[in-house]
């Protein structure tokens, strides 16, 4: 039986519009985008952007990151207002100039960042706003309930949100579009910050709905995730719709290729070293935030030559502080970090160079921690050496030779030496980073999510660019949030949850199930490579 059966009255401008809507009739068009445009000052987001949304169907919206697929959906949420263009909800056209009135309309959009409130119940966020009563109503959780219980969701409606896990939260979000009588729903990244095992619990969902009559749009990137579960798919290239396809008639190389715009072989090429000694041992780690709350819980781990080490975990399982703590960017509670035998623990970056400890670090905020966005590429080669105390000079001809030799090596696209970063792309800006870390040939690279928000192509440059120190025996610290990449790239894999050390598995045999369960609480003592360090 269809869960949705409502009739709508809305007056847009001069538009009656009359959303009858029987979600059954699967195939027929929910929603038709025609010639949307929309910029930002000289930026154009989308351009000319025709799409159809069905019924009973889940569409992908596939490109990288700055393609336009977040915009586009946001004109659909009453976040933004295209340009130019029209939308037609139902077959007639409409003006959402609102989120109120994209509700009104059966749209609901669950935002990669949720937009819950934690000291409240499960029930009450997703009455709040409803124009329902809100609290007052006794019969919240039973509504609340019912509701969960039409899709085969679970949700314990007397539980506060901020007693629950991630999955639980968007649970909760995507209860709160439903019960507004959404029926046409818009994802954004649903499974950037999921277990393998939670992803797999939103295709359900999904499928549930979809099979229901539901029309339902996913956004995303991850080529692996869109050929499981969607039924047709969109590409953005650049703020254009460059194709759409049945997922069924695709794969993922043909994909790719209309993401780039060109062939890109697929294929993280892992090679095969023989560890060294241990470069970096890390004893009974513990560090706390500002505010007293512990973000990494004795944490012990070594690190080799000529191997890269993932790190993985759901987000905010203490990666950050682990990056961080390591380079001398952040105060230990307890334990001991060793390059060799020299205890580096609350030595600043400064004092650990001064050691001849040859150590590089690319943060996750790249302008902000990593580069000088004002400053042009050769001046910010120039960084970690300016105050290098055998030369009273600046050595700007060098920063030069520096600045020319990494752009031809990773092919960085930009003017010249002496454009300013900040006028680079995301890719670039990280290219340049990266260059200039490996470019003093460390020992140890720590690096947090080093291919984020960057192009397929920007990627694969970087994970070569890897590859290279780990033949050279560097011992690459590495962390990333796709574990697909993850078990191609890496040697060992390291997870965290909630600040703990789950399991380090062998990447070789390890698989996303393993890693899922760790990541999500469950503990092996299966440490593949590693001498496990004594609780002394």
């Amino acid at each position: 039986m269809p869960f949705f059966r409502a009739a709508q009255h809305l007056f847009y401008g001069r538009v009656f519009v009359d959303t009858v809507t029987n979600v059954s009739a699967r195939g027929e068009i929910a929603i038709e985008l025609r010639g949307i445009t929309k910029a930002f000052g000289s930026v154009i987001a989308n351009n000319n952007i025709d799409l159809i949304i069905r019924r009973g169907e889940i569409l992908a919206l596939l490109g990288e990151n700055g393609s336009g697929k977040t915009t586009l959906m946001n004109m659909l949420s009453g976040i933004y207002h295209p340009d130019s263009g029209r939308i037609y909800v139902n077959g007639n056209e409409v003006f959402i100039r609102s989120p109120q009135d994209a509700t009104r309309l059966g749209i609901g959009m669950i935002h990669q960042h949720f937009k819950l409130v934690d000291v409240l119940t499960a029930a009450d966020n997703i009455i709040l706003g409803a124009g329902k009563g809100f609290l007052l109503r006794r019969n919240r959780f039973e509504e609340a309930r019912k509701v969960a219980e039409r899709y085969g969701m679970y949700i314990d409606p007397e539980k506060k949100i901020y007693e629950m896990s991630v999955s639980e939260k968007q649970t909760v979000e995507i209860l709160k579009v439903l019960y507004r009588g959404a029926n046409i729903l818009i994802l954004d990244e649903p499974t950037a910050v999921l277990t393998p095992q939670e992803t797999q619990r939103l295709f359900e969902i999904l499928r549930r709905m979809r099979d229901d009559g539901c029309a339902i749009v996913i956004i995303t990137h991850k080529l692996n995730e869109v050929l499981e579960i969607s039924d047709r798919v969109t590409i953005l290239r650049r703020g254009e719709s460059v194709a759409t396809v049945k997922t069924s008639e695709t794969n993922a190389a043909k994909l790719t290729e209309y993401m780039v715009g060109r062939p890109v072989t697929l294929k993280i090429e892992r090679p095969d070293t023989k560890p060294t000694e241990r470069l970096l041992n890390v004893y009974h780690l513990t560090v706390e935030d500002e505010d007293g709350v512990t973000r990494l819980d004795d944490v012990s781990f070594s690190l080799r030559g000529g191997e890269i080490l993932g790190v993985a975990g759901v987000a905010g399982s203490g990666q950050k502080e682990l990056c961080e703590t390591i380079a001398g960017l952040h105060p230990i509670k307890k334990g001991a970090i060793l390059y060799k035998k020299e205890n580096i623990e609350g030595k600043t970056p400064r004092e650990i160079i001064k050691l001849g400890i040859s150590m590089s670090f690319i943060p996750e905020d790249r302008l902000g921690m990593g580069l000088a966005a004002s400053l042009d590429i050769a001046d910010n080669m120039m960084l970690k050496s300016y105050r290098d105390p055998k030369s009273p000079f600046t050595p700007r001809k060098a920063a030069e030779e520096m600045a020319k030799e990494v752009i031809k090596k990773l092919d960085i696209v930009t003017s010249g030496i002496n454009q300013p970063v900040r006028m680079l792309s995301g890719g670039n800006v990280q290219k340049v980073l990266l260059g200039r870390e490996i470019h003093v040939n460390p020992s140890v690279l720590i690096t947090a999510y080093p291919v984020r928000g960057l192009d397929i192509g920007s990627s694969y440059v970087i994970y070569d660019a890897l590859n290279e120190q780990k033949k050279r025996g560097v011992g690459v610290l590495y962390i990333g949030e796709d574990l697909d990449v993850m078990l191609e790239l890496c040697d060992r894999i390291m997870v965290l949850c909630h600040g703990k050390v789950t399991g380090i598995l062998n990447a070789r045999t390890a698989t996303k199930e393993q890693i899922g369960l760790l990541m999500a609480g469950a503990t092996t003592n299966e440490r593949y490579g590693e001498e496990v360090v004594p609780n002394e």
